[in-house]
């Protein structure tokens, strides 16, 4: 398998995890939607996620594997983008939130060293386990890769600015905590997802 990964076979924990991220997406735009307020949410971390996404996700503009493939995509671009859009615009929601407990340096701790990490990563990867060192340049202009591999490492850490949002309040709403929950779950099943490909996928 190339080191994007794009093209996932499905398992039990890619689909179970799959559905547990939709399912965090839903509930926190029913908790938006009914609460009418942004206490508790972390604008930083849906920023981090539809980055995520968008990087991670440059494939749907080139290659087209499944329907249901292309539209947990859009879904996840989509939903976490308009998530966004509350947030920042939408009256009453964007009054509440407040941007001052919200402040976790998420360019500086997060974007930027994901970003060291997964060249680094990237680079060995393609240079020494599969071209040799003398294909470096050539493999540097691999932009979807490199992308890939950003979005891999940064979605391990862009719960972090919601946690620690979280950690400010004294008490939290069901409806946040379930969001969290289910996005915690999303990921645990996908580090299943990936142990069951390494052992059961050929390259």
């Amino acid at each position: 398998n190339s080191i994007k990964g794009t093209k996932m076979s499905m398992n039990i924990f890619r689909l179970t995890g799959d559905m547990c991220h939709l399912l965090s997406i839903l509930i926190l735009l029913r908790r938006l939607h009914v609460a009418k307020n942004a206490e508790g949410i972390s604008l930083r971390t849906q920023e981090l996620f539809v980055m995520v996404s968008l990087t991670r996700y440059t494939d749907l503009l080139t290659t087209f594997y499944s329907y249901y493939n292309s539209l947990m995509k859009i879904f996840f671009i989509a939903s976490v983008s308009y998530t966004i859009y509350l947030i920042r615009r939408r009256e009453p929601i964007c009054s509440t939130y407040d941007r001052q407990q919200d402040n976790f340096p998420h360019w500086k701790f997060l974007v930027a060293p994901s970003a060291v990490v997964a060249t680094v990563i990237f680079l060995i990867e393609y240079n020494t386990r599969r071209y040799g060192w003398e294909s470096l340049t050539f493999h540097l202009f691999d932009v979807q890769g490199i992308l890939w591999t950003f979005s891999i490492v940064l979605e391990s850490v862009a719960i972090l600015p919601q946690l620690s949002l979280l950690r400010r309040y004294r008490s939290i709403e069901n409806l946040t905590a379930n969001y969290v929950f289910c996005m915690g779950i999303y990921r645990f099943l996908y580090i299943f997802n990936w142990v069951y490909r390494a052992y059961n996928e050929p390259g």
